[in-house]
């Protein structure tokens, strides 16, 4: 398993965990929730990889940055995760692709931004 977890603020984390799952095949492994039913944090996986986020807050000390983050995700079938990205309603920023260095991939922001590529490169 990796060492490495993004980690993503989102203005509605809660409408985040359930499009990431239709759209990118996520699975939540913990949702916490705040008082206020906002999510105080989240672990979602996808294959043996992990993200964490969490609802934006204006207290938060690390400021604004919901809708900025980018984060590439290794899968096997691009297509089939192409066409659900894409039925779930993703903005579709790259068709999928064959690349020159053997990967195939597409790229989707998700509603608030985020930029999400998928690839079948596996770094070593």
């Amino acid at each position: 398993m990796s060492n490495v977890y993004p980690s993503l603020r989102y203005r509605d984390a809660a409408a985040a965990v359930d499009f990431l799952q239709r759209a990118f095949d996520f699975e939540p492994k913990a949702v916490h929730r705040n008082d206020d039913g906002t999510i105080a944090h989240a672990e979602l996986s996808c294959g043996d990889g992990l993200i964490m986020l969490a609802t934006e807050r204006e207290t938060d000390r690390w400021g604004a940055h919901a809708g900025q983050g980018w984060v590439y995700v290794a899968i096997d079938d691009i297509d089939r995760g192409y066409e659900r990205a894409k039925a779930a309603g993703a903005e579709i920023v790259m068709e999928p692709t064959d690349q020159d260095y053997g990967s195939r991939d597409y790229s989707a922001r998700d509603p608030e931004g985020n930029l999400w590529s998928f690839g079948t490169y596996r770094p070593a």
